[in-house]
């Protein structure tokens, strides 16, 4: 790391099938939005960092797939992918998101990219799942340690750019 300050993500589970998670970038909107959108920038921040190669595919358009493979220097493979609704702008980007380790689970994110001023942003995402179980099987799955060790990548990724 390259001494960029480094701060936890809020991850809460909201009413019966929600988690939100909301984080403070110290780079502006349109770096951020990049960042998240462009498969080869997703691939160096994406998820816990105990994954060494990741492949990324994202098209950015209304009915548009993403895939994320990652792999870790042990051989585990995890996989993971979507697809786009509507077309993603800073204001709102939505799409599914399906773990391949647990097909037809699937939740729908949508994120929101707000601008703080001084060139700071705040992301918010919602990920809204069919029940209260699917929901704390996610919340509780460890996704709170990929989410940060990610954000974190992020941070270092954003400072660099």
């Amino acid at each position: 790391m390259d001494g960029t300050l480094h701060r936890k993500a809020s991850i809460e589970k909201v009413g019966d099938h929600a988690i939100t998670i909301t984080r403070d970038f110290d780079a502006p909107v349109g770096a951020v939005f990049r960042a998240m959108h462009e498969p080869d920038l997703i691939a160096q921040w994406i998820g816990p960092k105990r994954f060494t190669d990741q492949e990324v595919t994202q098209v950015n358009e209304h009915g548009g797939t993403w895939t994320l493979v990652q792999r870790d220097d042990e051989g585990h493979e995890f996989g993971f992918r979507g697809v786009i609704h509507g077309t993603p702008t800073p204001e709102l980007s939505q799409r599914t998101f399906e773990w391949l380790g647990m097909p037809g689970h699937v939740s729908f994110e949508t994120m929101r990219l707000e601008d703080l001023g001084d060139g700071r942003t705040r992301v918010h995402v919602i990920s809204l799942l069919t029940s209260v179980e699917e929901r704390d099987g996610m919340f509780d799955s460890g996704m709170d340690v990929g989410v940060n060790e990610g954000y974190e990548r992020l941070d270092d990724l954003l400072a660099t750019a």
